[in-house]
């Protein structure tokens, strides 16, 4: 799929190895051990058991050749393609204990990032034609926040900021401590360079108009009516970006989309994404 972003060679490198090193524990995998012999040669096929968007191949084949890497991984589908049930995502060869030891880990980091991906494009369908953008959180599991985030660009969704240092939030919280929505934005102008974004989050038109005022570069609307989203995007009238949050899901999102939001945040994307399922099935035997 063109336009997707690339995961950093060392992100994958860090990530597949901590998940080796959990699942192979100190002894290995005793099971492949005790029943294959240490030459057996075999060959797979990694294949989706589900309709949906692939995201993950470049996890899954370091999966199995930072295990060994004289595993012959080709891959038959590319990160965000809409694949069928029974579609071969990618051909592997090699030693049977070593595909065997890393199929749970290669298989887990496709089945979730492709969940993530196929939820994302259902989310980003029911908008199709609004103008609004579908994005995700910082609400992702700990450790993996750059490989899920990477999952939605998959599905067709853009990405929030990614940590607390990349952008700048301004929420209920730090209103409240701050002494107010324009001191907040004031004191955040005051503090950022120029390529650091401010946005504010609100959940009042009053706030919101305080925002608009004091001049952020975006204004997250919080748990907004319908109505109320609506009257904000007349009152800003282009004037910021606006981004609506909270009560998202598959049953709101079109009817938000609606009312003329820039943006959609969800955590929906990352934290309730089923997995998709994907199988790996040795299809010859070669000794």
């Amino acid at each position: 799929m063109n336009g997707l972003p690339s995961l950093s060679p060392l992100l994958i490198e860090r990530s597949v190895r901590a998940a080796l090193e959990e699942d192979l524990g100190r002894a290995g995998d005793i099971t492949s051990q005790a029943t294959i012999a240490s030459d057996r040669r075999a060959s797979a096929v990694l294949s989706s058991r589900q309709l949906g968007i692939v995201s993950g191949i470049p996890l899954a084949r370091a999966a199995f050749q930072t295990l060994d890497a004289d595993i012959r991984v080709t891959a038959e589908a590319e990160d965000g393609d809409l694949v069928e049930v029974g579609r071969v995502l990618a051909q592997i060869e090699g030693n049977a204990r070593s595909i065997l030891s890393a199929e749970r880990v290669a298989l887990n980091f496709l089945m979730h990032m492709s969940g993530i991906a196929t939820l994302t494009s259902s989310f980003v369908q029911q908008i199709t034609g609004t103008g609004a953008t579908i994005c995700c959180t910082r609400k992702t599991i700990p450790g993996l926040r750059a490989i899920e985030k990477y999952a939605v660009r998959c599905g067709g969704g853009s990405n929030h900021r990614f940590g607390l240092d990349d952008a700048v939030l301004i929420k209920d919280n730090h209103i409240a401590v701050a002494g107010g929505v324009a001191a907040a934005i004031s004191a955040a102008k005051s503090f950022c360079g120029h390529l650091v974004k401010i946005e504010v989050e609100v959940d009042t038109l009053t706030q919101f108009k305080e925002a608009l005022d004091a001049g952020p570069d975006v204004i997250l609307l919080d748990n907004m009516s319908l109505e109320d989203l609506r009257e904000a995007v007349r009152i800003n009238n282009g004037a910021v970006e606006l981004e609506a949050s909270g009560n998202v899901d598959q049953s709101t999102v079109s009817a938000i989309a609606g009312t003329g939001v820039d943006y959609i945040s969800t955590s929906k994307i990352t934290m309730a994404a089923p997995t998709l399922d994907i199988g790996l099935d040795i299809t010859l035997d070669m000794k």
